[in-house]
């Protein structure tokens, strides 16, 4: 049975509850699934770049090859050198004219021959490539002038400006794909536009050839992550808002159920349902029974034995342990009362306690409640200090514990070894037992380090003169090893489990 330390909610906190356990997987999702499509759409703009500049420097080897080979020729006469460039244009891809430079003049030109024409070298990216908006010959066209000089001779070689712009609508499709060049930018349209480049604000991607002096910047605008989600995962939201509304019907099956655990526990105190099992505790040295810890189980109608960390969490924060534990301890004082006569030693009976029985001292008159039940001197009941909260020391405390051992009351630390506050314990208060924990048992024959720390504890609590118990014993070579070092008494499996009072006063009469 779930329990949750949660206050009776009023609908509309129950709705608004339900609501946002309802958005939360779907804004998740969502915001998960636009991250997913920004990174889908880097990727696709780099990879688009990637490919467009290696497209650009195919196409620019080929007029750089022209160009070298023509470069020679520079400042010989046109006559008999132009058949030479227009073999050049015939035989590359990609190149449209070709001219040659002497003294920054054009003088050489594969389209008319003799001409004559200034070249300003201040016009060339990096001296090596100009974008222009056309020539003469085609106003208004796309061309990309790939220059070479040495010396006073120069060769050029033009690329179409068809094929820049082809190369920039059939790569870049699904992106903006543009060309910069110096101060100049062509896009898809074939159209070369100079100043700033135009806002690709989404997954944008510049790359720079290393070979030659351009930029291919690939990118998207804006709003194209949320229309790539809704052309590519419609499916995926459809299910986001199948988990969204499962996770508030979860949320609101879960606050329904988590509105009724106190009146639960209160139902059930009153009820009588928390009841005390006992497990007996055996002398080290003989085996006999020398008494048992009382724990506490919850009998509930419907869901049969609860176990004790679904409910006792809860009922130590909620400070119902404390009316708990004193229904406890009166079944106790119940069932083994009438028996204290025929005890023929002091029995003990080790209950636990919390830092909620700490706060007052009405636990000192539930223990002379709990003692005037037995026969003088048949029991020394022993109170178990649990650390799941702390117990401070105030004055209250020093005055509680100091009328608890005035009464003859012992004081145990539980699962010693284990909680934060154990040897401040040790210090604060004046302490007769030390309960080593399980864990530590568990691993005598497995563990050096928790056999280490074991033997430490009882090397402790023999320079302090205190007993000690050892919790979680199951198997004869664990008794054998916590005899041998003189531990005083036993507890586990091996010796009996958990049982309800009617079997544990069976099993008490056979011992």
């Amino acid at each position: 049975m779930p329990l949750t330390v949660r206050p009776r909610r009023k609908r509309s906190t129950r709705i608004v509850v339900t609501l946002l356990s309802g958005l939360l997987p779907i804004v998740l999702g969502s915001v998960i699934l636009y991250l997913q499509a920004e990174r889908t759409l880097q990727q696709s703009s780099q990879h688009t770049a990637d490919e467009a500049l290696r497209q650009f420097e195919l196409m620019l080897d080929n007029t750089a090859q022209a160009a070298q080979e023509l470069l020679p020729l520079a400042g010989q006469p046109c006559e008999s050198v132009k058949l030479a460039l227009r073999e050049q244009v015939t035989r590359r891809p990609f190149v449209r004219s070709t001219n040659l430079v002497w003294d920054n003049n054009l003088y050489c030109s594969s389209l008319f021959g003799d001409y004559k024409e200034a070249v300003n070298p201040g016009d060339y990216t990096h001296g090596m490539l100009w974008l222009m908006n056309g020539n003469p010959v085609t106003p208004n066209t796309a061309l990309l002038v790939y220059r070479l000089s040495e010396g006073h001779g120069g060769a050029l070689t033009t690329l179409d400006g068809y094929h820049l712009s082809n190369v920039l609508r059939l790569i870049g499709r699904q992106t903006l794909l543009v060309l910069q060049v110096g101060n100049f930018w062509l896009s898809a349209d074939g159209k070369v536009q100079q100043g700033a480049l135009p806002a690709l604000p989404v997954a944008q991607s510049r790359l720079d050839s290393s070979r030659y002096a351009f930029t291919v910047a690939a990118g998207f605008p804006a709003g194209e992550t949320w229309r790539y989600m809704s052309n590519e995962y419609p499916p995926l939201f459809s299910l986001l808002i199948f988990f969204g509304a499962v996770s508030a019907a979860i949320g609101y099956i879960v606050q329904k159920r988590s509105t009724s655990p106190s009146h639960e526990m209160h139902r059930a105190l009153e009820a009588g349902e928390f009841i005390p099992y006992f497990q007996p505790v055996v002398h080290g040295d003989t085996k006999k029974w020398s008494g048992a810890e009382v724990l506490m189980r919850w009998n509930h109608p419907k869901e049969g034995l609860v176990r004790p960390d679904l409910f006792i969490p809860f009922a130590e924060h909620s400070g119902l342990i404390v009316p708990m534990t004193r229904g406890l301890m009166q079944q106790t004082a119940l069932v083994l009362g009438p028996l204290s006569s025929t005890f023929a030693a002091p029995f003990h009976i080790g209950i636990n306690i919390t830092a909620s029985h700490c706060r007052d001292l009405q636990l000192v008159g539930d223990c002379r409640e709990f003692l005037a039940a037995f026969a003088p001197e048949s029991v020394s009941l022993v109170l178990e200090l649990t650390e799941r909260e702390l117990i401070e020391p105030t004055e209250i405390t020093r005055q509680l514990f100091a009328q608890l051992q005035a009464m003859g009351v012992k004081i145990a630390i539980d699962d010693f070894g284990t909680g934060h506050s154990s040897l401040s314990y040790l210090r604060t208060f004046n302490v007769d037992f030390l309960k080593i924990d399980q864990t530590f048992v568990a691993m005598i024959d497995k563990d050096a380090l928790s056999r280490h720390i074991l033997e430490s504890i009882i090397e402790l609590s023999a320079k302090l003169e205190l007993g000690i118990v050892a919790e979680g014993v199951e198997t004869q070579a664990q008794s054998d090893y916590l005899s041998a070092r003189n531990v005083n008494f036993l507890q586990g499996y091996l010796f009996g489990k958990p049982m309800p009072a009617a079997d544990f006063i069976d099993a008490l009469s056979h011992h």
